[in-house]
């Protein structure tokens, strides 16, 4: 816990220091997700087990850090947003009907 809120410190200082935070509305950070999301698809492209991990990596990285700058623009604490949504996902898929399966839930 105490290494997530040094990093979103560090990700908000670095904005900060750059006059950056008035670029990223949610609607922009929402966008950046999403390409730096493709960016990391796209490391798999050609090949689902002969990637590059050093590439990977970096695209893990920024995905990352859009989604903890989306955090603090809204005011949540990332760890309650994936807590509860872990609680919602767990009641979707019970063990005992989805151990071993990728069955969508609704066909579970």
């Amino acid at each position: 816990m105490e290494r997530l809120e040094e990093l979103s410190a560090r990700i908000k200082k670095f904005n900060e220091d750059r006059d950056w935070d008035q670029f990223h509305t949610p609607s922009n950070l929402a966008k950046s997700i999403s390409i730096e999301a493709s960016e990391l698809l796209e490391c798999f492209q050609w090949n689902d087990t002969n990637y590059n991990m050093d590439n990977v990596l970096e695209e893990l990285a920024d995905v990352t850090n859009y989604c903890l700058q989306m955090a603090q623009v809204l005011g949540v604490d990332i760890i309650d947003v994936v807590n509860k949504k872990m609680d919602i996902t767990e009641k979707k898929y019970p063990v005992e009907k989805a151990k071993g399966v990728s069955t969508k839930y609704d066909k579970l």
